[in-house]
């Protein structure tokens, strides 16, 4: 299968997976992560999709991803707006870790992929991917870390990589 196939493949079960989550995430700021990252996987599925059919993607332009931006703010309103945190079930959190690792194996594979890359504009193609996909890798860690310990998290989470 051709790496551009095979990235589309990826790209599109993350999608689907995270809409199926989205659908079934009661609380609303938790399924608002979820939609945007079905949104982002859309935008990776349609870049990938353009370079296997040869035409020419704005790489850079399509991967400015907020997911890190949006994951602070929801968290950040959740805390200012003083309500009880929920606890969330087991299912819950394995959902997220599963979304951090299906993030973990494409950045992993894109990384790979610049590494087999011939070309300077395809080796920068899949490392712009791969730093995308790095961005959500984080904020699905933060979610976990969150579920995990939603009291102290805000506090000790690592906001600095916002600008990577």
């Amino acid at each position: 299968m051709n790496p551009y196939e095979y990235a589309m493949n990826m790209e599109k079960e993350g999608r689907e997976f995270y809409l199926e989550q989205a659908g079934k995430m009661e609380d609303p700021v938790l399924r608002r992560i979820y939609e945007e990252l079905a949104a982002d996987e859309e935008r990776h599925y349609a870049i990938f999709k353009a370079l296997l059919e040869g035409k020419e993607a704005d790489v850079k332009a399509a991967f400015q991803t907020d997911i890190l931006k949006t994951t602070k703010n929801v968290f950040q309103a959740l805390k200012d707006s003083k309500e009880k945190l929920a606890d969330y079930p087991a299912d819950v959190r394995e959902a997220w870790v599963k979304a951090r690792d299906i993030e973990d194996n494409a950045e992993e594979f894109y990384r790979k992929q610049a590494e087999k890359a011939t070309d300077a504009a395809e080796k920068e193609t899949w490392l712009v991917i791969a730093d995308e996909e790095r961005k959500h890798y984080i904020a699905m860690d933060n979610v976990v870390n969150f579920i995990d310990r939603p009291n102290q998290w805000l506090e000790d989470a690592e906001w600095a990589n916002l600008d990577r």
